[in-house]
């Protein structure tokens, strides 16, 4: 599994919800002075009274956002929804004790409508206006004579009134339809930006790796040779001795490693030079797999189990390069799994696309691990042992093949890493423009 992806979560919420909190004190103190005011003017009445409740509901229910913190940053979204859905509800309940339709308070309800619209998604703006839209209906029938505004308009179901619901009906339409567009049209560009941002931040780490890999190529040759001439100077002399003949295989197998260091090396200096490493050429997946184990050593090859479903299935990529993908996928099941373990390497062609599972049984990775799993530099073997950037190599470059890698795992039930190609070539700079 790739790392959470902050680009497809609408970031409005979290920016909103702390000024929202802000707002509804502030509506809250107003209120109260407004009813108190009332109540100085007019006289307090039982409507009066009661309409300090629904005030008092909204400040309670700030505290409890308050109290509620850490499941209200999990779905930020739902909990700003929910907080307009009750001050909808509790302006409602004010305005029926305190005239109802006739209350000229009851354009409040625009006022949580357009904040939805910029706030939230396009779902619960409508959602939200049609609440409001049968609350304000509902008011034409349950509402509480107030005395003030009912000199202007004695009957409830007045032309004027109804006028002014189907007038706060079209505002409310439009309001949460223009306001709704434009606020998604630029919650979409913003995460454009942010994935573009990300897609550039990961080209620079990757560029910055190949050039690091080219000058280690190159520094380290010269040390290499001079091992390989000691070596074999080495194992000269131990032919000539009666009893060398133990040396003699330790230097051969020093050469033989140094000889594989050394074509190592040479593919870290044409990656350098270009990420891709080589042009795209038609192969069979079977093969692909096959080449991907040759590359680990001897010992490994022996623990890994090839299953190959696709039958002639022929894939269009840079072969080189996607084999030591997956021979870095097959050495990080193998580093995973206890001595012995075997490994399981599965192919299979679904659809337009070919799968390479590599699938091992080890411990497994919590949720918070294969998250960051292909991060850059981010490891949990021990140190020493890995600089954390294979699965991230891995990942950039079926991105740019137009595929991906998907990891799958939980505590104690082992590890699945996928890596999906297209069957047809994807051009780099076409992906690179998604």
């Amino acid at each position: 599994m790739q790392p959470p992806d902050l680009t497809t979560r609408n970031p409005a919420p979290d920016l909103a919800l702390p000024w929202v909190v802000r707002l509804r004190y502030g509506i809250a103190l107003g209120g109260a002075v407004v009813l108190a005011l009332a109540s100085v003017r007019f006289g307090l009445s039982a409507a009066l009274a009661c309409s300090f409740v629904p005030l008092a509901a909204v400040l309670v229910s700030n505290l409890l956002l308050a109290r509620l913190r850490a499941q209200v940053e999990r779905a930020p979204e739902s909990a700003v929804a929910a907080v307009f859905a009750m001050d909808t509800l509790c302006l409602t309940v004010m305005l029926g004790l305190t005239g109802g339709s006739a209350n000229p308070f009851s354009l409040l309800y625009l006022v949580q409508i357009t904040l939805s619209a910029v706030v939230l998604e396009k779902t619960w703006t409508w959602a939200l206006g049609a609440l409001s839209m049968v609350c304000f209906g509902a008011l034409f029938f349950w509402r509480v004579p107030f005395t003030p505004f009912e000199g202007h308009h004695i009957d409830s179901a007045s032309p004027h009134l109804v006028g002014m619901w189907v007038a706060f009906v079209i505002a409310a339409a439009l309001i949460a339809f223009f306001t709704g567009k434009i606020s998604e049209a630029l919650r979409r560009r913003e995460r454009e930006v942010l994935s573009l941002q990300d897609r550039i931040a990961k080209n620079e780490r990757l560029a910055s790796l190949a050039t690091l890999a080219a000058g280690a190529a190159h520094e380290l040759g010269t040390p290499l040779g001079t091992i390989a001439v000691v070596a074999r100077e080495l194992e000269l002399y131990a032919a000539r001795m009666g009893n060398g003949q133990a040396v003699e295989e330790d230097a051969r197998l020093i050469r033989s490693e140094i000889e594989r260091s050394r074509l190592i090396l040479q593919q870290m200096s044409a990656d350098g030079g270009e990420p891709m490493g080589e042009a795209v050429r038609r192969i069979a997946a079977r093969d692909l797999a096959l080449q991907a184990v040759a590359q680990l050593a001897e010992v490994q090859r022996s623990n890994v189990d090839v299953v190959v479903a696709v039958g002639d299935a022929v894939v269009t990529v840079p072969a080189l390069a996607v084999a030591r993908s997956i021979g870095a996928l097959l050495r990080n099941g193998l580093d995973a799994s206890a001595p012995g373990d075997r490994v399981t390497l599965q192919v299979r062609t679904s659809g337009s696309a070919t799968e390479f599972a590599v699938i091992d049984r080890g411990h497994g990775m919590a949720s918070d691990v294969l998250q960051r799993v292909s991060e850059p530099f981010f490891t949990t073997k021990e140190p020493g042992k890995g600089m954390g950037l294979g699965a991230f190599l891995v990942r950039t470059m079926a991105e740019r093949l137009g595929g991906e890698l998907v990891y799958e795992s939980a505590p104690g039930t082992g590890t699945t890493a996928k890596l999906t190609l297209p069957l047809t070539p994807v051009a780099v700079e076409e992906h690179a423009t998604r």
